[in-house]
């Protein structure tokens, strides 16, 4: 029986998210796999045991010890939503110790991770994308010029990060610099916006040697201003699988995803959120390449409506690696 990490928690504001994720998975992996869940916050990382018994683990190798024995994992399902685990560090060590891992590997994680640098490296593949600046510590730029370049109403978010933790939607002049500050307070690079509007959607896909998954494409109609945290996880948003559009634009959408996926080099199942403006243009927002795995995220949603069963899609993802 191949044994199963499921890693989770992380530094970042979605901590609390990815232990969510964590909780699904334990559920979406089938039982023949022996699955435990481990813990990484800063130099804690401990492994949950039955009964809510915690061991540490041994970062030279990832080990832990039960029952008085050591004990190795076959596989890490990395679902941190942030650092250490989306943006290539986690990675990298489990290369180094060759431990086989379910999402994407070190570039592909830190290029994806950076919401501005991917975006200006798709943009190079006819992928569109709204106008953006980024602004890093230190760095001198006018309001001014921001909503020269940009126009109101703006984005304001985080450069690395996710779960729509640090983002304002800037209507206002006067706002533009709290919106950053706040940003600031998420990331070391913050991403100024132009506002696209349009229905917002997210379509999910996954490859294995033998295999390519293009999920149904879903619609999001968020309750608030902007798909925030709250119409995320507070049920403020309307989520629509498959999405209420044409069958050419679901095929479109499906096939800049995969285009996506490849130009990135992904592995594992990676989610990319779009804008289709009233033109029809499909406009990138982000790539998700740890998206969320609760039974209430959209990659359930879209196996489902898919009539794919999320317990062999998990097991696709376990069993490629090998």
């Amino acid at each position: 029986m191949k044994r199963i990490a499921i890693v989770a928690g992380g530094d970042s504001s979605e901590s609390e998210v990815s232990l969510r994720s964590a909780a699904g998975l334990m559920t979406f992996i089938p039982d023949e796999y022996e699955k435990y869940i481990v813990s990484i916050t800063g130099n804690d990382w401990t492994v949950y045991l039955l009964d809510s018994v915690t061991t540490p683990i041994d970062k030279n190798d990832f080990s832990f010890i039960k029952k008085g024995r050591k004990t190795t994992f076959d596989f890490a399902y990395i679902t941190i939503h942030g650092t250490p685990g989306e943006n290539g560090i986690l990675q990298g060590y489990f290369n180094l110790i060759g431990m086989p891992f379910s999402c994407c590997d070190v570039l592909a994680s830190a290029l994806t991770f950076d919401k501005y640098v991917c975006n200006q490296f798709l943009r190079n593949f006819d992928i569109a994308v709204a106008p953006s600046v980024v602004l890093r510590h230190r760095q001198t730029i006018s309001n001014a010029d921001i909503i020269e370049k940009l126009g109101l109403p703006l984005f304001v978010k985080p450069s690395a990060g996710g779960s729509s933790f640090g983002i304002t939607k800037v209507k206002e002049a006067d706002r533009l610099s709290l919106a950053i500050e706040k940003a600031f307070k998420e990331s070391d690079e913050v991403v100024v916006e132009s506002f696209v509007a349009g229905t917002e959607v997210t379509c999910g896909m996954y490859k294995t040697r033998s295999k390519t998954v293009v999920l149904p494409v879903t619609e999001v109609v968020s309750k608030n201003e902007f798909f925030d945290y709250d119409a995320k996880y507070k049920n403020q948003s309307d989520e629509i699988t498959p999405a209420r559009i044409s069958d050419t634009l679901t095929r479109q959408i499906q096939a800049t995803t995969e285009k996506i996926y490849d130009l990135v080099g992904a592995k594992g199942i990676v989610r990319v959120d779009y804008i289709i403006e009233e033109s029809g243009r499909i406009v990138l927002l982000e790539v998700n390449t740890t998206p969320g795995m609760t039974p209430q995220s959209f990659l359930p949603q879209q196996i489902k409506a898919a009539g794919l069963n999320i317990q062999d899609v998990m097991r696709d993802i376990i069993e490629d690696a090998f």
